[in-house]
C-alpha cells in the first residue's frame, strides 16, 4: 500500500511537471508573437509619420527611425571613412579681398594693402598703380591714401577710358614728389594725372607737396614772366625785369627745364576736387584740360609769392566750371582761364599772394581763342599784383565776351582792374594788327586799396574793346614802394553807370565810329 502510493505519487508528480512545462512554453510563444506585432505596428506608424512630420523631427535633432526587419536582422551601420588631415586650417568665411579695413568693403582699396610703405623714403608709385588698377574695375569704388603716412610717388597717370564711373580718390595722407631728377627724365608736363574718366572725385584732408623750390631756382631765366611788371615802377626808378628767385633748394641735382603741373585732369567728365591742399608745385598746382562739369571747393593752394609760374588753378578748353570756398596763394594767377573755356563761375575765393584772377593770356603765336560767359564775384584779394585781368597777345583772333567781375575786395593790390591787349612775356614782341575781340566786360563793386594804378585798360588799336561797363568802383591809393598813377584807358569803349573813385574819365562812352569787323574765320 505504501509502495503503490509512492509510485502513484511519483507518476502524478511527473504528469504535473509535464503539464506545467507545456503551459510555460505556450505563454512564452504568445508573448513573443505579441512583441513582434508591436514592432510591426511601431514601424508602420513611423512610416506614416515620416510622410509628414518626420523631417521636422530631424531638424530638431531627433534620430531617424530604423527600418523594420522581418526575416533578417538589420545590417550593421557602416563606419564613416576617416576625414583626411587638412594641410592648413581653412577659415569658415571667404578670404578678405584687398581693400580698406582689411577687405571688409570690396569697393575700397587702401594703397597700404597694395604694398605702399608711407615712410616718405620708399618709392610707393607701384603700390598706387596697383590700387588704382583694382579700383578702376569697380564702379563707385574708393582709393584710400590714409592719414599719418607720407607717400613718395613719382610721375603717375590714373587713367581711363575703360575705368568704371564715379571713382573716389580719398586723400587723407601726404603725397610728396621725388627729390631727385632721375624720375623726371628729360621733363614731364604733369606729376599726378587723372585722364579720361567719368565721375572722378579727389577729396580729403591730405596734402600734395610738389617740393618745387629746386625747380624754381634751377632755371629761373628760362621761364616766361608776367608782363604787367612793366607797369610797376619802384620809387627808386629801377625796374626789375625778373623777380627775385627763392633761395631755397631742397632737391638734389639740376632739374629738367620742363616743369610739371602737380595735379592735372584731362578729358574727364564730372570732376570734383575738395578739401585737399596742394603746395609748392614746380609749376601750376591744379589744371583742368578738356574737362566738362568741374567743381572745386574748400581746397587750398599754398606756394610762396615769389615762386615763378605757379598758377593756382588753370582752366583750358573746359566748360561748366564752378570754383568756390577756396584759399589760393601762389606765385602767379590764382585762377587762370585760357582758351576754350565757357560757363565758368568763381565765387567766395581768397586770393593772395599771387597775380590775381586772369582770363588769358590768349592769342599767343597768332592762335585763335574763344572764351565766354565768365563770372567772378565775391572775391577777397590781398597783396596781389593784379586784381581781375584780361590779357591777350597781338596777332591773335577769336573773342572774349560776356564777362562779369563783381564784388571784388582788394587790399594793397598793385593793379586792381586790367585789360592788356599788348601782353608779351618775352624780351620783345612785334606789333600786329590782328587781335582777340573783347566785348561785354562788366566791372562792378570793385573796392579797396591799390599801390600802383587803379585801372589799366589797354585795348587793341585795330579792334577796340566794346561794351566795357564800370559801376560802383571805389579804389583808394596806398603809397608804398611804387610810383602811383592815374587810371589809363586806350581804345576802350563803354559806359560808366555810377560815379567812380577815382574818376575814370578816360573811358570813351558809346561805341567806336569805325569798329573793324573780324573775318568769319576769326569769329568764335
Amino acid at each position: 500500500m505504501s509502495h503503490l502510493s509512492f509510485k502513484s505519487l511519483t507518476f502524478l508528480f511527473l504528469i504535473a511537471f509535464l503539464v506545467w512545462s507545456s503551459s510555460i512554453e505556450t505563454c512564452i510563444a504568445r508573448r513573443g508573437k505579441h512583441w513582434r506585432r508591436s514592432r510591426l505596428t511601431a514601424a508602420s506608424l513611423s512610416k506614416k509619420k515620416g510622410k509628414g512630420h518626420g523631417n521636422h523631427n530631424y531638424h530638431k535633432g531627433g534620430s531617424k527611425p530604423k527600418a523594420p526587419s522581418h526575416k533578417t536582422p538589420p545590417s550593421p551601420k557602416p563606419k564613416a571613412p576617416p576625414s583626411p588631415k587638412p594641410k592648413e586650417e581653412v577659415p569658415s568665411t571667404p578670404p578678405p579681398q584687398k581693400g580698406y579695413g582689411s577687405g571688409q568693403h570690396s569697393d575700397v582699396f587702401d594703397v597700404v594693402d597694395f604694398g605702399a610703405k608711407g615712410d616718405g623714403k620708399t618709392d610707393d608709385t607701384k603700390a598706387f598703380q596697383s590700387a588704382w588698377a583694382a579700383a578702376c574695375k569697380v564702379e563707385a569704388s574708393t582709393v584710400v591714401v590714409p592719414a599719418e603716412f607720407v607717400f613718395l610717388v613719382g610721375p603717375i597717370s590714373f587713367s581711363g577710358p575703360y575705368c568704371q564711373a564715379n571713382i573716389v580718390f580719398q586723400l587723407d595722407g601726404t603725397i610728396i614728389a621725388p627729390a631727385d631728377s632721375q624720375p623726371w627724365g628729360q621733363g614731364i608736363l604733369q606729376w599726378l594725372e587723372f585722364s579720361k574718366l567719368r565721375g572722378i572725385t579727389v577729396q580729403g584732408k591730405g596734402i600734395i607737396d610738389g617740393r618745387g623750390s629746386g625747380w624754381w631756382q634751377d632755371a629761373p631765366y628760362e621761364d616766361p614772366y608776367d608782363d604787367e611788371r612793366k607797369l610797376i615802377i619802384p620809387l627808386n626808378s629801377i625796374v626789375q625785369e625778373m623777380p627775385p628767385m627763392p633761395v631755397r633748394n631742397e632737391l638734389s641735382g639740376k632739374m629738367p627745364s620742363i616743369k610739371p603741373t602737380a595735379l592735372r585732369f584731362y578729358g574727364s567728365f564730372n570732376v570734383t576736387v575738395t578739401g585737399i591742399t596742394i603746395q609748392n608745385s614746380p609749376q601750376c598746382h591744379l589744371k583742368f584740360d578738356n574737362c566738362m562739369g568741374v567743381v572745386v571747393h574748400d581746397m587750398t593752394v599754398s606756394s610762396p609769392g615769389d615762386s615763378p609760374n605757379t598758377d593756382g588753378i588753370h582752366l583750358q578748353n573746359s566748360k561748366d566750371v564752378l570754383i568756390h570756398g577756396s584759399n589760393l596763394a601762389c606765385g602767379d594767377d590764382c585762377v587762370s582761364i585760357q582758351t576754350g573755356c565757357s560757363n565758368v563761375y568763381i565765387h567766395n575765393v581768397n586770393c593772395g599772394p599771387g597775380h590775381g584772377i586772369s582770363i588769358g593770356s590768349l592769342g599767343k603765336d597768332n592762335t585763335k581763342a574763344c572764351v565766354s560767359n565768365i563770372t567772378v564775384r565775391d572775391i577777397i584779394m590781398q597783396n596781389t599784383m593784379n586784381g581781375v585781368r584780361i590779357k591777350t597777345w597781338q596777332g591773335g583772333s577769336g573773342s572774349v565776351q560776356g564777362v562779369l567781375f563783381s564784388n571784388i575786395q582788394v587790399s594793397e593790390v598793385q593793379l586792381p582792374i586790367v585789360i592788356d591787349q599788348y601782353y608779351c612775356d618775352k624780351r620783345a614782341c612785334k606789333n600786329e594788327t590782328a587781335a582777340v575781340a573783347l566785348s561785354g566786360i562788366t566791372y562792378e563793386k570793385i573796392r579797396g586799396t591799390y599801390t600802383v594804378k587803379p585801372v589799366h585798360l589797354a585795348c587793341s588799336d585795330s579792334l577796340p574793346c566794346i561794351g566795357v561797363t564800370l559801376s560802383a568802383i571805389e579804389l583808394k591809393p596806398l603809397q608804398e614802394r611804387y610810383h602811383l598813377y592815374d587810371p589809363f584807358c586806350w581804345q576802350s569803349f563803354g559806359e560808366l553807370t555810377t560815379p567812380t573813385v577815382p574818376p575814370i574819365s578816360c573811358l570813351q562812352i558809346g561805341k567806336p565810329s569805325n569798329n573793324r569787323v573780324q573775318a568769319d574765320h576769326d569769329v568764335c
